[in-house]
């Protein structure tokens, strides 16, 4: 079950209330009972398994890359130096 923020618009107390999406949401503040809205935070993203390609995370001191290549099939308006 998530976790949801919220913010009360009077005195702007901030809470968490852990319950399922299926619940009703929180209308009223916790500590002065006015109303409240959600507040919505940036989801964190790792990536993980082997469905991932090596140069996902391709490491600094790794040299072999196409920077500056004349090979590049770059697309339409590509700042490569692709076709045009």
């Amino acid at each position: 079950m998530p976790t949801y923020e919220y913010e009360c618009l009077e005195c702007k107390n901030r809470f968490e209330v852990f319950h399922s999406m299926n619940d009703s949401p929180v209308i009223e503040c916790e500590k002065c009972g006015k109303s409240v809205r959600k507040v919505f935070n940036s989801a964190g993203v790792i990536f993980k398994g082997s469905g991932f390609y090596v140069n996902d995370y391709k490491s600094k001191s790794d040299k072999s890359g196409t920077e500056g290549s004349s090979s590049c099939q770059g697309c339409t308006g590509c700042s490569a130096g692709g076709a045009e």
